[in-house]
């Protein structure tokens, strides 16, 4: 989307079509067509997560100043290389931003996952001690939640700094 107009024209309506529809809404949907199991969690996951990561990687290529692109061209440089090394490595950082809006999203969304199609997990728990009246238990599923997300938030964090030396984390 980034690099080619013509795909970022046929793809930003349907992105945008898509996108306010909330993931929780089709979760019944994806119980049809997936069943009972993690397969059905697993892609209300994925589709939840794919929107912040997509829009945030074009919005990453499309940042990139032209004059890179035009020195890869000048330079004689082929789609392929293009990408790799211009492309990819300008839009990183905002495609760990992404990735990091996804955490969040990923960790609502198996928890509501949970809640409505599964037999144990956090989700689960909380349904399951909020029914019970065990609201200890709730606080306890809800501080490890809080825990995976900062946890995978630094892990990302860490992964950005790694993947982009360039780039100002500091700040």
């Amino acid at each position: 989307m980034g690099l080619n107009r013509w795909v970022r024209t046929i793809a930003e309506p349907i992105i945008a079509a898509t996108y306010p529809i909330p993931k929780t809404a089709i979760f019944p949907l994806l119980l049809i067509i997936f069943g009972l199991g993690e397969s059905s969690k697993i892609a209300v996951v994925a589709i939840g997560v794919f929107f912040p990561v997509v829009v945030n990687t074009a919005a990453g290529v499309m940042g990139i100043g032209r004059i890179h692109h035009e020195v890869g061209k000048n330079f004689g440089a082929s789609r392929l290389q293009v990408f790799r090394t211009i492309a990819l490595p300008g839009a990183t950082p905002l495609i760990i931003a992404g990735m990091k809006l996804g955490v969040g999203m990923s960790l609502m969304l198996i928890v509501v996952a949970e809640m409505l199609g599964g037999t144990d997990g956090l989700g689960f728990l909380i349904w399951n001690s909020w029914s019970t009246f065990q609201v200890e238990t709730m606080y306890v599923a809800l501080v490890v939640i809080s825990v995976l997300g900062v946890v995978m938030t630094f892990v990302l964090a860490e992964v950005g700094r790694l993947l982009t030396p360039w780039s100002q984390h500091d700040r």
